[in-house]
């Protein structure tokens, strides 16, 4: 027998064996937008390693961030370019790094992804991509990450490691409501997750279903350029008060309030409302951010509403019982992008996953980050920090 192979195995020996073996890591991040990032960093200031940099096969402690994009910027590189930095909210400044305040008009898909790329390359945190996570499992009392290069499927790498934080996010998980008649309708349903230009839809007449603020900004930029009519399942949520800090975490503790209990998570804009910003009223008076009740079906050429819709004095407008439309606009939001945990087996029966803070109550190796109450980037923030702290406290117990 080679007396090599009765050695114990070193920590080296172990990283060595990819692709044919699992590498061995203490902490996995799953995506490298605003929440991944954060976690990253806070991972360095407890003195892990990143994968990649020199000495790291021989440290005690190690992290991987593993991103499926093909450059820095999470979502934000995949906004539609007439986003500008003064439309855009919710940016705010990665720890230890302050966002230098951009132009207000440049659009937000580049001035984010520069400022994240900066981030990324000033704490060194070897960002591997683009990796794509397919699964983890749970293998031996660890996590099993299984990941593949998105250019290269056939390259894949496996993973063990004793924590994970994901941000995986929502951008993948665009949601398309089930509609009476949807698949008869012969015209154009586009989801906001692939809207690009306001001009790519100026041959007719939108109808943009959805009362988030991607709804109200889209309506507005496609005013410019066709007419359009915008229908919420719910009147509009205007809020003519100041986004203080106090409001805001109010909005968290209500959102943190559902994903405690396994709920599926509401989004921030559910609680806050809309902000009446100057463009905003704006588009009020002209009339332009007038919203309908949903229709109730929709029709090859259109869509229709019956005659007990909702009428006007509930917060909406009234209109005619049939519109014509070249494009439905679905900006219907997104959901929680976890298909890679499935096997874990995860969720309650309420359809969420029973959380406490950023901890996955039913296995504490799980930190989700950008889920729930830290889906807005402040919360994202304060999120990566959470969930560096929670797994190092469970590893002390």
């Amino acid at each position: 027998m080679d007396p090599s192979q009765s050695r114990p195995e070193t920590r080296r020996s172990r990283r060595a064996r990819t692709p044919s073996g699992p590498v061995d890591v203490t902490v996995v991040v799953i995506g490298a937008g605003q929440a991944g990032l954060a976690a990253a960093y806070h991972l360095r200031k407890n003195g892990l390693v990143a994968v990649g940099e020199a000495g790291w096969a021989t440290a005690d402690e190690t992290f991987v961030v593993l991103d499926d994009a093909s450059q820095a910027g999470g979502a934000w590189q995949h906004r539609w370019p007439g986003l500008t930095m003064a439309d855009a909210h919710g940016v705010h400044d990665l720890p230890g790094m302050p966002l230098v305040a951009p132009d207000p008009g440049e659009p937000a898909a580049l001035a984010v992804p520069y400022y994240f790329a900066q981030y990324e390359e000033a704490f060194d945190l070897r960002v591997q991509r683009p990796v794509r996570v397919s699964s983890v499992s749970d293998v031996d009392g660890r996590l099993l990450v299984r990941s593949h290069s998105v250019v290269r499927p056939d390259e894949v790498v496996e993973w063990r490691t004793r924590g994970l934080i994901n941000a995986s996010g929502t951008w993948s998980k665009p949601f398309w409501p089930t509609y009476p008649g949807r698949t008869s309708f012969t015209g154009r349903q586009l989801h906001a997750h692939d809207f690009r230009l306001p001009e790519d839809l100026a041959d007719g007449h939108v109808v943009v279903v959805g009362g988030g603020t991607s709804a109200v900004q889209l309506t507005l930029a496609l005013s410019r350029v066709t007419t359009t009519t915008w229908v919420t399942r719910r009147p509009p949520a205007w809020r003519d008060v100041e986004f203080t800090p106090e409001l805001g975490r109010d909005a968290v503790a209500a959102v943190d309030a559902r994903t405690r209990a396994g709920l599926p998570p509401s989004s921030i804009v559910s609680v806050t409302g809309l902000p009446l910003t100057p463009a905003y009223r704006l588009g009020i008076t002209a009339g332009i951010l007038a919203a309908r009740p949903m229709f109730s079906l929709i029709v090859p050429s259109g869509v229709a509403w019956s005659s007990s819709s909702t009428p006007a004095a509930d917060g909406w407008v009234d209109g005619p019982a049939f519109v014509e439309a070249r494009t439905l606009l679905w900006c219907t939001g997104f959901r929680a992008s976890l298909d890679h945990l499935a096997q874990l087996r995860l969720r309650a029966p309420g359809g969420g996953i029973v959380m406490d803070g950023t901890q996955v109550v039913a296995d504490p190796r799980i930190q989700l980050v950008g889920y729930g109450p830290s889906a807005s980037t402040v919360g994202a923030n304060r999120a990566g920090r959470e969930a560096v702290h929670n797994l190092r406290t469970l590893w002390s117990r």
